[in-house]
């Protein structure tokens, strides 16, 4: 008898189902969000990249950070835009895999992203003195290769079990493919495809709490000082904000995948399933560039230079 995994080759993606009525226009739509992801993360990244005076250990992971948005959203609009326009509701299984990978590995390496700046800030303003040499450039290296690597690491281990389960479905209820709806539609799950995700769920949570210890002490120590609560709310507040934006959004799906209700309608499905890749890779970039006077002040000063080019030229 054949195995089951030799059989089902591809997904059905059941939550496609509902856009052929507005396909077109959801494809415009979803285009124009996407070239807004990418004109607003690239423009921080380049001016990051390009001004020396930027190259801090807090921005150089503001530019981790946007260049993980646009790893992760590429995991989703691509396909999903190929989707809208071919009416294909399926993956391949491997493609499915990838996507998976992907997002997972997104979502984790943007914790851990957020939960640098916030140690960085806490160094900063809690223990000014030993800044510089707590945040060395080696270290600061160390820290950006780990958090890299350990998301993908982690969420490879969970993906190579989650592919060596024996699959009895080809249901997706969703609009894109993640590793816990895979092994929904599994016949059994192995001991290993339990313990993993619980451990990368804790790992992360203890990201999640080292945020909160960070803040807590970055609050207590802003209140005592004009000064010092004038840094917080310059450095601090956006990436409050963009931590709110993103543990909100995740999870806000996270919750309805497990307990979400059958009676909204697949439209309000389908934006509460893209969330986290819709908001934060549009909202960090807007926040950080705007509320960071140096970012701020470097781009102005680009569109400036350029503008009197342009005039000079004509």
């Amino acid at each position: 008898m054949m195995d089951n995994m030799s059989v089902i080759t591809v997904f059905t993606l059941s939550g496609l189902g509902g856009t052929a009525n507005y396909r077109v226009t959801l494809f415009a739509l979803t285009l124009l969000c996407y070239c807004v992801i990418w004109l607003l993360n690239v423009t921080i990244i380049l001016t990051i990249l390009m001004d020396k005076s930027l190259h801090e250990p807090m921005y150089i992971l503001l530019c981790n950070l946007f260049i993980n948005g646009l790893y992760g959203t590429a995991g989703f609009y691509p396909h999903f835009l190929i989707g809208l326009l071919s009416a294909a509701r399926v993956i391949s299984y491997s493609g499915c895999l990838v996507q998976g990978f992907v997002l997972h590995s997104y979502a984790c390496a943007d914790l851990s992203f957020l939960a640098l700046i916030a140690y960085d800030r806490y160094v900063a303003i809690c223990r000014p003195l030993v800044y510089h040499s707590v945040m060395t450039k080696q270290r600061m290296y160390a820290f950006v290769f780990f958090a890299w690597f350990i998301p993908f690491f982690l969420v490879f281990v969970g993906t190579i079990t989650t592919s060596r389960s024996r699959l009895c479905g080809s249901h997706i209820p969703k609009i894109y493919c993640v590793n816990w709806l895979i092994s929904k539609v599994a016949c059994s799950l192995s001991i290993a495809s339990i313990v993993i995700p619980a451990f990368n769920y804790t790992f992360y949570f203890g990201h999640f709490v080292l945020i909160i210890w960070s803040y807590v002490y970055l609050i207590r120590t802003c209140l005592t000082s004009k000064e010092n609560w004038s840094k917080f709310m310059q450095t601090c507040l956006p990436h409050l904000f963009c931590l709110i934006i993103f543990v909100v959004c995740l999870l806000f799906d996270l919750l309805y995948m497990r307990f979400g209700s059958k009676q909204l309608s697949q439209s309000v499905q389908n934006f509460m399933a893209i969330e986290f890749l819709l908001i934060p890779p549009i909202l960090n970039p807007l926040i950080y560039g705007l509320k960071l006077t140096q970012i701020r002040n470097r781009i102005i000063q680009c569109m400036c230079v350029k503008k009197k080019t342009t005039i000079l030229n004509h």
